[in-house]
């Protein structure tokens, strides 16, 4: 059976969710921003949590952490590389570990580029991705750590994944994200259909995410840095992919 999957917005734009393997009653959580409403939703639903994912160390993501555990007793898990700067870890995890949440296995892929050891959870079996802030709905997270090269390899592995998975990330930011990218392809129309439904769930309360990732190739400017049409746009017909999703990072930092 599939994973059943709660979002829970935290703060002012970020998203924890819930992850529930109904057959066994296994429960983790991936990323912490807050505790008080994770705790609150593992109450009403009656679930034991087991496991805390962290994406990376940037406290909007990790803030929660220590409460959830005290509270819950749940093992927390996060990058290895990070462990310095993460809460106590008890499992240190690296690429190609795995993590199981009941009959489901995670996959951990490395994706630095927006923090050096920042880490996506694949789990495969029910097409699912958490990528936290480096694949973005119709963006990307900022370079704040690592290089272009870096992201532009991070994004590039998550691309490779099927093309129905579904992409969870850890922040609103979709509908900032369309404006830019609509800015480089004003005709696209996968684009234009996506910025509708977009508006449509806002006015609706309703979060943007996930997207699918074959959504995300037709739509995201940044796994689209190595198309001809994107680098003759930008007037780098000759560069090379990575330089050219750096120049778009540069012009939607600056956007």
């Amino acid at each position: 059976m599939p994973l059943d999957l709660v979002t829970i917005p935290c703060r002012t734009d970020n998203y924890a969710y819930l992850i529930h393997d109904a057959t066994t009653g296994a429960t983790a959580v991936v990323d912490v921003p807050d505790a008080v409403p994770i705790l609150a939703e593992l109450t009403a639903r009656g679930w034991r949590l087991d496991d805390i994912l962290i994406t990376h160390h940037h406290d909007d993501h990790i803030a929660g952490v220590g409460a959830v555990r005290a509270a819950t007793g749940a093992r927390v898990c996060g990058a290895l590389a990070d462990a310095h700067r993460l809460p106590p870890l008890d499992l240190a995890l690296t690429e190609g570990d795995t993590v199981a949440i009941g009959a489901e296995v995670a996959r951990v892929i490395d994706v630095p580029g927006h923090t050096i050891g920042h880490i996506a959870y694949h789990f495969p079996a029910s097409g699912l991705v958490f990528t936290g802030d480096s694949l973005m709905a119709a963006g990307c997270g900022r370079l704040f750590e690592g290089t272009p090269e870096m992201m532009w390899a991070s994004l590039s592995k998550l691309a490779a994944l099927p093309a129905d998975t579904q992409v969870y990330s850890g922040h609103e930011y979709t509908a900032s994200n369309i404006r830019f990218a609509l800015s480089l392809e004003p005709d696209n129309s996968a684009l234009m259909l996506q910025s509708a439904e977009v508006e449509a769930r806002r006015k609706a309360g309703r979060p943007t995410v996930p997207s699918s990732l074959s959504e995300e190739l037709a739509t995201n400017p940044f796994l689209r840095a190595g198309l001809p049409q994107i680098k003759a746009t930008l007037g780098m017909t000759d560069a090379s992919d990575a330089a050219t999703f750096a120049e778009i990072r540069r012009r939607k930092d600056r956007f």
